[in-house]
């Protein structure tokens, strides 16, 4: 496993996490965010526990291009981490969306945004780490 690789992939798929994900969240789906208000944080509230937030993303980010280059079965990086990403973002709607809405009074018009969402972005992230990720060379010449 290419360590070195595995990190720089991480690393840049949690800058475009942050990107894309202020894009999704604060343009996109902002008026069904403030259409839930009721149920969130305040903004300052929310806004304070971004930095906490942003460092757990980047520990996420580097486990997700870990378990990537984990299962990477030699294929061409880009389409490989694009099934990658949509099987995690699948998991997430399984076990954190899903039970968000059973929890949370949400619409289900924000519960199919959200679903939309972890779609997209899982396989933006899942592309980004496949086209950056590289086996070490040794691995290249058992495979």
């Amino acid at each position: 496993m290419n360590h070195s690789r595995v990190a720089v992939a991480g690393f840049v798929a949690w800058v475009a996490f942050c990107l894309v994900g202020f894009l999704a969240h604060a343009v996109v789906m902002k008026d069904l965010y403030l259409a839930h208000g009721a149920i969130m944080r305040p903004e300052a509230d929310a806004d304070a526990r971004l930095p906490l937030s942003f460092a757990v993303a980047l520990v996420g980010f580097l486990a997700f291009a870990y378990a990537y280059a984990k299962g990477y079965e030699g294929g061409k990086g880009i389409q490989e981490g694009l099934r990658f990403g949509v099987l995690v973002g699948v998991m997430l709607i399984a076990f954190v969306v899903i039970w968000d809405y059973m929890t949370y009074p949400l619409s289900r018009t924000f519960l199919f945004a959200l679903v939309v969402d972890d779609i997209i972005e899982f396989a933006i992230y899942g592309a980004i780490v496949g086209a950056i990720y590289k086996p070490r060379a040794s691995r290249i010449m058992k495979a």
